[in-house]
């Protein structure tokens, strides 16, 4: 594309990015509705420093990743009162100096995990993690029903999530002692280039359960390859990032994303490199 004064700047924060496809993902959706933007690489440790860049600079939009999920939320405008409730944003929106924060995680997570499982309400629901991701996805499933539990490498963290959701907690070390119908993974483990790292115990995996991990570059981790062979239903991490995606997309340009060839991009990307 032709970068001109009328470009409008996305893009994506956190660090590290070197996993990230999102600027793949977002760019070719430009692409595709025709829209004069493009979406980059804004890798930083400082969100402070990046939400002051991004008004000054009138960039339009930033998707927020590890580790500034929760902590942004300190520095926004606004904050949407879905991601005002959950605490945690992964998406900011510049309005002509007014920088929004807003949650596409929850709504992502919930599509993904509906491909499988139409009605939630009732089954029990470990996540694994206590981050940004966890908090989204742990709101989200609490709303439909769920009966969750927290589990977390860190005491501290894990049993704090699992008071603002009014759900249980079990040290991760102890994963081994509970069942349930539905497994969310939320952490970067397993996540490249550590591809053969799983932090789920393979005999806590179950015929019949749902397995979801939010990590999607590898396109299969460790955990959904050995969820399949114990038969398992499994939602893989493209499921929630293109969904996630697209939700964004609808945000920043009012536009319908095109899903569908975002889904295929990704995928071919992860699959051919």
């Amino acid at each position: 594309m032709d970068i001109n004064p009328e470009t409008k700047v996305f893009g994506v924060t956190g660090f590290p990015l070197g996993h990230s496809l999102s600027p793949l993902m977002h760019n070719e959706a430009f692409r595709v509705k025709g829209i004069n933007a493009v979406y980059l690489y804004f890798p930083s440790m400082s969100i402070r420093g990046v939400i002051e860049g991004m008004r000054g600079l009138s960039i339009q939009g930033l998707s927020v990743t590890i580790p500034h999920k929760e902590t942004a939320c300190a520095y926004v405008d606004e904050l949407d009162p879905l991601a005002s409730k959950i605490g945690a944003l992964n998406t900011l929106f510049n309005r002509d100096g007014h920088i929004v924060g807003y949650n596409t995680d929850a709504s992502g997570a919930l599509d993904a995990l509906k491909t499988v499982a139409t009605d939630l309400r009732g089954k029990t629901v470990l996540i694994i993690g206590a981050g940004g991701a966890a908090r989204a996805i742990g709101f989200a499933v609490v709303e439909e029903g769920c009966h969750v539990t927290v589990v977390n490498r860190s005491d501290r963290r894990g049993e704090a999530l699992a008071r603002d959701l009014n759900a249980a907690f079990c040290p991760l070390k102890e994963l081994n002692s509970i069942s349930s119908d539905i497994i969310i993974q939320t952490t970067p483990v397993g996540m490249y280039p550590k591809v053969d790292d799983s932090v789920v115990p393979e005999g806590v995996l179950s015929e019949g359960m749902i397995v979801m991990d939010v990590v999607y570059n590898p396109l299969e981790t460790r955990l959904i390859r050995t969820a399949r062979t114990r038969g398992c239903k499994t939602v893989t991490g493209i499921e929630m990032f293109v969904r996630q995606g697209a939700i964004q997309f609808k945000l920043w340009t009012g536009q319908d994303a095109p899903f569908d060839r975002m889904m295929e991009i990704v995928k071919k990307q992860l699959l051919h490199g």
